[in-house]
């Protein structure tokens, strides 16, 4: 079978005097039948190029699902007298939230099955599940389509009936107020998919009489709503890149009318928790790695604020909880996340001791306010997700869970490491790497590189057991902490974004030049991986340096950057100026043109490239990448392959199953193998 070509009818666009023709703007159209043959061509491909890996495919697929324990339960968590928890049964592949009252030795009342709901539907997923404060009622939201566009439904839990109250196109949570019939809800715009208007719903009224309570008028923000965990406020967020908003109401008197916490400033970013006769605020208020402050509960503008934690050059405030006696704060320094507890009382404070050399430690579900108790989670790349109770006064600390691996996996035959590469300009990038311990580093192994790099967003390393299927295959598995996350603070990212997102794309190659060079892998046995914008990532760095790499995995990537942030009518863009500029700003405009994977692409010889899509994806729209691909085919000039699969029936997340979703994964470690010539 030969590759599709995609038909070429050129549409110019002329912005800042400079003419730019896109010749694959009709797969925009996703009504054209020509636009779905076209894709759907890519479908059948793909799939004969990687036919020969049919078998291997399924081999690596109950690889994986062989390692998950199926059935399985979460560590139960305890609030307003019940024990809540998640339970996933044989073969199933969605979860079942159940409770007990009381006890653990109490009878099983079913909440939701979603396995249940979820018949006779290609993608479910459920989302904002909460219940009433009189424990008698669920809230929660059903996406069907894998477009991020929430039905909200409700359920009394004394009878197991659905109400008639269906709240549609939400963001997919509701927010309790305490009279158990008044909640609050954020609804999307269909088209930019944004959250922006919020209303009150009253539980038996009809929806047409539902009242707006805010609109965010300003399209670079978006609008969400939620209750605190003392119960007492609900709260509506305004927030974008650089700057956030709170209004609030007593959770008691819901017919209210909100008010304002503190007028919003740019690049004033803060978060708040409610505590007895005070907020707690974490903020960047003069501050670049954020610091903690308070203030009482009645004079809330920022001229009232009171530091608690000062800010720190060299450690990132990255999360808070405050229970009666204590606060705990989710620190970052060097890389790593840190546990901090302190004494409310005696202000005296320690640290969770951790020995790992690459890890991640996070503050979990702690709903309650009167407890010594912590619980919090932990991983690394060779210690399964693990969750504690950490006893704060006596420093007990207790393992409540570790995700079991099924077969033969101990921590104890791998071992992993944080190196570090060096950036153009002398910056050291860090490296988490695990492999198989008695790894010869002679050059000769296969590696995958995973990256992203974006919207501050920190990629931890974490335990996957997916992963062992390549590594116990003989692949090195590492990560590219590069800028425009935020493993290194703050600084890490405004130095990764705008008119600097280029550090992104070099960082990445020199990390790879850097595991050459010290033997890890060579040219031909070296793969990136990264998804959305982490696929811009990949899009970038096989423009830049296309003969570093083997083969290269780009899975919903961000690709068309100039035509995205040209369109304020498409999912997200408004929302992204602060993170990759406005273009219809000149110096913007021809930055982001300079990188632009899409309007990048050259007449040269390229790595192996496998794309991933959805057809829904409400994310990164599914024509990026389409027409990526076929922009690709046309100009390059190597014999490597090109392969475009797109899931017909979901969006940006994949499949919704927790056995489904790993179908993706075997089709992509195929992809590796088969370029390596490795067969079982």
């Amino acid at each position: 079978m030969k590759a599709p070509m995609a038909k070429k009818t050129g549409k110019k666009t002329v912005i800042h005097g400079h003419t730019r023709t896109d010749y694959y703007h009709w797969l925009k159209d996703r009504d054209n039948p020509g636009v779905k043959k076209y894709i759907e061509s890519e479908n059948d491909y793909t799939k004969v190029v990687m036919k020969d890996t049919e078998k291997l495919q399924e081999k690596i697929y109950n690889e994986i699902i062989g390692r998950i324990k199926q059935r399985d339960i979460s560590v139960p968590y305890y609030k307003d007298g019940y024990y809540y928890y998640i339970r996933y049964e044989y073969g199933k592949e969605y979860p079942v939230y159940c409770r007990k009252k009381e006890s653990l030795d109490g009878k099983e009342e079913l909440i939701l099955n979603v396995n249940e709901m979820a018949e006779g539907y290609e993608y479910y997923h459920v989302a904002g599940y909460t219940v009433s404060p009189n424990n008698n009622l669920v809230a929660f939201g059903v996406d069907s389509v894998s477009r991020r566009l929430y039905t909200i439904f409700f359920k009394d839990l004394t009878t197991g009936e659905i109400l008639k109250d269906k709240l549609t196109n939400t963001s997919g949570s509701a927010a309790w107020a305490n009279d158990d019939k008044t909640v609050f809800y954020t609804l999307k715009d269909t088209e930019t998919l944004r959250p922006y208007r919020v209303f009150k719903h009253k539980l038996g009224s009809k929806i047409s009489d539902d009242k707006e309570v805010f609109e965010e008028k300003d399209d670079t923000f978006y609008a969400n709503v939620y209750k605190t965990k003392s119960k007492k406020y609900i709260i509506i967020e305004s927030y974008s890149t650089l700057s956030n908003e709170y209004r609030l109401v007593d959770a008691d008197t819901p017919d209210s009318k909100f008010r304002l916490f503190n007028l919003r400033e740019r690049e004033l970013e803060y978060d708040i928790t409610h505590f007895k006769d005070r907020f707690y605020i974490r903020t960047n208020l003069n501050a670049t790695n954020f610091r903690l402050m308070e203030t009482q509960v009645n004079k809330t503008g920022k001229e009232n604020w009171k530091e608690v934690i000062p800010h720190r050059d060299d450690v990132l405030l990255e999360n808070f909880e405050v229970f009666n006696n204590y606060l705990v704060t989710d620190e970052r320094a060097n890389g790593l996340t840190q546990l901090r507890i302190i004494n409310l009382k005696d202000k005296s404070d320690h640290y969770i001791d951790v020995k790992e050399q690459a890890y991640t430690a996070w503050i979990s579900i702690n709903p309650e306010f009167n407890t010594k108790i912590l619980r919090f989670g932990y991983s690394s790349l060779t210690t399964p997700n693990s969750t504690f109770d950490y006893n704060m006064y006596t420093k007990e600390k207790k393992l409540m869970k570790q995700t079991e691996v099924l077969g033969d996996f101990k921590p104890t035959d791998y071992t992993s490491e944080r190196i570090y590469g060096t950036a153009n300009d002398g910056t050291k990038i860090p490296i988490s790497l695990v492999y198989r311990k008695g790894l010869i580093k002679d050059g000769n192994n296969p590696l995958l590189l995973y990256g992203y790099g974006s919207y501050g967003y920190t990629i931890e390393p974490v335990f996957n057991s997916v992963r062992l299927s390549l590594i116990d295959r003989g692949f090195v598995y590492a990560i590219a902490h590069v800028r425009g996350g935020q493993i290194l603070g703050r600084k890490w990212y405004e130095d990764g974004k705008l008119l600097k997102k280029k550090n992104t794309f070099t960082d990445f190659n020199c990390c790879a030049e850097y595991l050459i060079r010290e033997k890890y892998t060579n040219k031909n046995k070296l793969f990136a991986l990264g998804g959305s914008a982490g696929g811009l990532l990949m899009g970038a760095i096989i423009n830049m340096q296309p003969e570093l790499y083997k083969g290269v995995i780009a899975s919903y990537p961000f690709v068309d950057v100039v035509n995205t942030m040209l369109d304020k009518d498409i999912p997200l863009t408004t929302s992204e100026y602060d993170e990759w500029g406005n273009p219809e700003n000149k110096e913007f405009y021809e930055y982001i043109l300079s990188y632009s994977p899409y309007d990048n692409v050259e007449t040269k010889h390229y790595p192996a490239l496998l794309v991933i899509t959805g057809f829904h994806d409400s994310q990164v729209q599914y024509w990026e990448p389409v027409k990526w691909v076929a922009k690709l085919r046309d100009l390059k000039t190597d014999n490597n392959s090109l392969l475009l699969h797109t899931n017909m029936v979901t969006g940006h997340s994949g499949a919704s199953g927790r056995f489904k979703q790993h179908r993706e994964t075997t089709l992509e470690y195929a992809f590796l193998l088969k370029l390596l010539g490795i067969k079982e």
